[in-house]
Order: structure tokens, then C-alpha cells, then sequence
């Protein structure tokens, strides 16, 4: 029996090689592999020996030989074959062992060049592994180190490799290189700014964990992350404490990461069933907590929280007094984290990179027999901001304008957000028309802060008012200022209400619906 080891990743290379040698498994070998095997003083052969000849081309050509394929694709039950492979001088080899240059690694270090990532491409490792796939049912094939110890246990218990185990290595090896081309093909598309949707689209995701079910208990669930992708996300989150996230902490934290982005100042996001409940921005993270937990302090109960500064003392002592399923922020104080640890399923997320966003990045949402993907909606405004109303909005007016027209962009469609001192005070979302979601926001805010403090409150509505009722219904609760799109063919309507109650209104060009 013959085994062929190459790889770019050694760990654990050598304990493995030494437990083949002792099965009394011939090792053939390449370059740093065989000189890494021969210093631990293991018995290599050559690739060169087997081949004839001395690899060329700065190592790009060393495996790619008929010796070394026939080798791997010879099938021991064709007869024909045999022959072929005597007649030519040729030995099988069992055992693949490849695992391939580090592309990944290469193209994430900083100014890495194009050049640079194309000399870390392999292939003769991938074609080596996928013909010792292909010929699975003759040929052992492994492509992660993790699975050293599966199969040196069962050759030693019954001196082969089942076909189980050989089918299992195999899919996991063009599983492996599928995801590699991926890899190669969106990091050349990338350096291409006039391919944004391809033709042929490939993706590449690692899996982060098992999940113990998925949105309902009978739904098997796992998490994925990107491959590259990942800085200010959740996929890079330290937990810190509490158990393990769910599919459904992990689908309404991210909406609470996107929330929160939009805000440079001191603010706090408080998310529930992935809509806001809560969201406050302040001098500082403590005064941003208060308001968004002022917000709604029932929907908050059983919430995720999410700040983009650290939590201190003060903030953790705050936080501690009622239930949270999760709190993710840049960094804690250590007194914070004692407060917050006392909880033992409080799930507590670092994530350090909380405030960076990617230039351009994909929304893609699977839908039966599909995907549709488009560009995430980064943009806040399209233009300048165009008062059409008779009465322009106040400084401070305009500040809580912008503030709810950031959080009405992560409220579901139809949605509606109330703000008033860069706070939310009631928000409405998901609804089927829009003046159901006015009258939602009105309600929650009216139920939390009381008739009078709606007085002089801004309202944003992520797409136009298509009636003027949407207006009516403002100014009846005491909005001072609205923020919208603009666009509807009865658009003149909602803006002849507004001046009729001495509302600002202010269209901004940008829809943002978010369903």
C-alpha cells in the first residue's frame, strides 16, 4: 500500500506519516512535506523517483505526471487497467494525502497583489484530489487534517478503509475544492468593478457551529459565516459568557448590528423578533441605554442589546436589572462584566470591530428554487434633503428627523418610526398598508410616554404616504416634522396637509424598504 502526501498545512503531518510508516505503508512525498517528513525520520520517496523527472517551472509542475495519475485513477477491478499500468511501469498509489496553498490566507493579508494571489493558487493539488475522489472506491483521499486520526483508527482496527469512509473523505474533498474555486473566483471578480452579478454565482461559507434546532424546535439549524467577509460582524463576536447563541439570537442580533452602523455618536439598539424596540443615542452609552430601554420597556424583556461603545459600570448595573437574551458591544469594563456575569444564560458578545461596515457587500435571501441578491442598502440619502413644505424644520427637528430616518430603515414595510430627543418613541412595522403602521407608532408611543410627549415628536416613513390620511393622523398625535420619500401621484395632497397643521415635511428622494 502507497500513500502520496503533499501539503501546504502540516499540522499534525508527521505524527500521521509516523503511524503510516509504522502500518508499513509506503510514503511518496513532496518538497517541504518530504523534507519536514525526512527530518523527523520517516522513510520518503521522492516525487522525482516516481516521476522521472525533476519538477520545473518554480515548482508549478511536480505531481502533474501520468505515473503519479494512473497511479491515483487506475481501477484494481478493470483488468484492462492493470495491464496498462504494468506495461508503463506504473505503481497505484492508495492514500492521497493534499491538502492546498493557503488562497484564502494569501488574499486577506493587507495589499496582498494580484500577482501575489494568482502564485498561491494550486493546481496540481487540487487535481490530485479530485481524481483520488473520482476513484474513490480504490482510493483513500484526505483534505483535512481533522480526519488524521479517523483513519489511521481504522486502518489499524481492520488494516483498510471502508467504502463508507472512502465515499465520506471523498465528498468532503470536492466540498473542499468547489469551495477553494469560490474562493478564486469571487476574489477575481472583485478586481473586476463591471461584473457586480455574474453569470455562474459562487459562494463560500465556513460553518461556524451546530445549532440545537432552528427557528422552531422541529427545524435542524447550523451557522455559516463568509469566507472573507466577516469584520464587524457577528461571525468575529468573542463570547464572553452565557450559552450557546440560537438561530434566531443570531438573525435578530445581525438586524441589530445593521441598525446600529448608521450611528457614529454614543447609541444603544435594543432588537426583538428582528425589529427595533428601542433605540437611544446620548452623550454617552449610559443616556443612550436609558432611552433605548424608555423606549418600550415590554418588548426590550427577553430582547438583544447592542451598543457601539464600551459598557461600563454604571450601564452594566442598568442592564442588569432586567432580562436580556444577549448584549454585544466593542469591549466591557471588568466591573461590568462581574455585574453582567451574575446572569448565567446572559449570552455577553464582544465584538471589537462593532462600528465597520464593507463598502459593497451583497443581501442575498433564498427563496424556493432560488436567490435573489442585490446590493446591501448602504446609502442613506440619495440627494440633498428637499424641504416642500411651507414650514422648515427646526435644528432640533432636523436632528431627530435624520436620527428616525436611520432607524426607519431597519424597521420592517411598511414601517414608521417616531423619534424626539434622538429617541425612539414608537415605532410601526410589517403592517400591510401604511396608516395602519402611523396608527401603530402612534399607539406604542402614546402607551409608553403619554399623549403629551408625542407633542413636537418627528415621524419617518420608509416609502411615500400614499393618502394624506398618514398626515392627518400625525398631526392629530402632535408631530411636528415628517420624513419621507416622496414620490406618490398624491404627494401635493400630503404636503397641503402638512402646511394646514404647520407640519415640515421633507422629501428625501430614497426608499428603504426592508422586507
Amino acid at each position: 500500500m502507497r500513500a502520496l502526501i503533499s501539503v501546504s498545512d502540516k499540522t499534525g503531518v508527521v505524527e500521521f506519516a509516523k503511524e503510516l510508516e509504522t502500518l508499513g505503508i509506503e510514503i511518496i512525498s513532496t518538497g517541504g512535506t518530504a523534507k519536514a517528513l525526512q527530518e523527523a525520520g520517516i522513510s520518503v520517496i521522492e516525487i522525482s523517483h516516481v516521476t522521472g523527472f525533476k519538477e520545473c517551472l518554480d515548482g508549478r509542475v511536480k505531481t502533474l505526471h501520468p505515473a503519479i495519475h494512473a497511479g491515483i485513477l487506475n481501477i484494481r477491478e478493470n483488468l484492462e487497467h492493470q495491464k496498462q499500468l504494468e506495461e508503463l511501469g506504473y505503481e497505484s498509489i492508495d492514500l492521497v494525502v493534499v491538502n492546498l496553498y493557503p488562497f484564502q490566507a494569501t488574499i486577506t493579508k493587507p495589499d496582498v497583489t494580484l500577482k501575489e494571489a494568482i502564485e498561491n493558487i494550486d493546481i496540481g493539488g487540487p487535481t490530485m484530489l479530485r481524481a483520488a475522489a473520482k476513484n474513490h472506491q480504490d482510493v483513500g483521499v484526505i483534505v483535512d487534517p481533522k480526519d488524521y486520526t479517523l483513519v489511521i483508527d481504522q486502518l489499524k482496527e481492520q488494516g483498510h478503509l471502508s467504502k463508507e469512509m472512502k465515499f465520506y473523505l471523498a465528498t468532503k474533498v470536492f466540498e473542499h475544492t468547489a469551495y477553494y474555486d469560490s474562493l478564486i473566483a469571487n476574489y477575481f471578480r472583485e478586481q473586476q468593478s463591471n461584473v457586480p452579478f455574474p453569470e455562474k454565482l459562487t459562494l463560500s461559507f465556513e460553518k461556524v457551529q451546530d445549532m440545537r434546532y432552528g427557528e422552531n424546535p422541529h427545524q435542524k439549524a447550523a451557522f455559516y459565516k463568509e469566507a472573507l467577509k466577516t469584520k464587524g460582524t457577528l461571525a468575529e463576536a468573542k463570547q464572553l459568557h452565557g450559552k450557546e447563541l440560537s438561530y434566531n439570537n443570531i438573525n435578530d442580533a445581525n438586524g441589530a448590528l445593521e441598525l446600529l452602523k448608521e450611528f457614529d455618536e454614543p447609541t444603544v439598539v435594543a432588537v426583538k423578533h428582528a425589529n427595533p424596540c428601542g433605540v437611544g443615542s446620548g452623550k454617552n452609552i449610559f443616556e443612550a441605554y436609558k432611552k433605548a430601554y424608555e423606549s418600550d420597556p415590554t418588548s426590550i424583556f427577553g430582547g438583544i442589546v447592542v451598543t457601539n461603545q464600551e459598557i461600563d459600570k454604571e450601564t452594566a448595573e442598568e442592564m442588569h436589572k432586567i432580562f436580556l437574551e444577549i448584549i454585544i458591544a466593542p469591549s466591557y469594563t471588568q466591573e461590568a462584566l462581574e455585574i453582567l456575569q451574575q446572569k448565567k444564560n446572559l449570552r455577553i458578545l464582544q465584538l471589537e470591530s462593532i462600528r465597520f461596515s464593507y463598502p459593497h457587500i451583497y443581501d442575498m435571501k433564498k427563496v424556493g428554487g432560488g436567490l435573489v441578491i442585490q446590493d446591501k442598502d448602504l446609502a442613506l440619502f440619495q440627494e440633498e434633503c428637499k424641504v416642500i413644505t411651507n414650514r422648515k424644520p427646526t435644528e432640533e427637528e432636523m436632528k431627530d428627523l435624520i436620527f428616525a430616518w436611520k432607524v426607519v430603515k431597519h424597521v420592517k414595510s411598511n414601517g414608521i418610526a417616531i423619534a424626539k430627543n434622538q429617541q425612539v418613541v414608537g415605532t410601526g412595522g410589517g403592517q400591510t398598508n401604511r396608516i395602519w403602521a402611523v396608527e401603530q407608532a402612534i399607539e406604542h408611543g402614546t402607551e409608553f410616554f403619554g399623549k403629551t410627549h408625542l407633542q413636537g415628536s418627528v415621524l419617518a416613513s420608509d416609502a411615500f404616504f400614499p393618502f394624506k390620511d398618514c398626515v392627518e393622523a400625525a398631526a392629530k398625535a402632535g408631530i411636528t416634522a415628517i420624513i419621507q420619500p416622496g414620490g406618490s401621484i398624491r404627494d401635493e395632497e400630503s404636503i397641503q396637509a402638512c402646511n394646514e397643521h404647520n407640519i415640515a415635511m421633507i422629501f428625501t428622494g430614497m426608499r428603504h424598504f426592508k422586507h
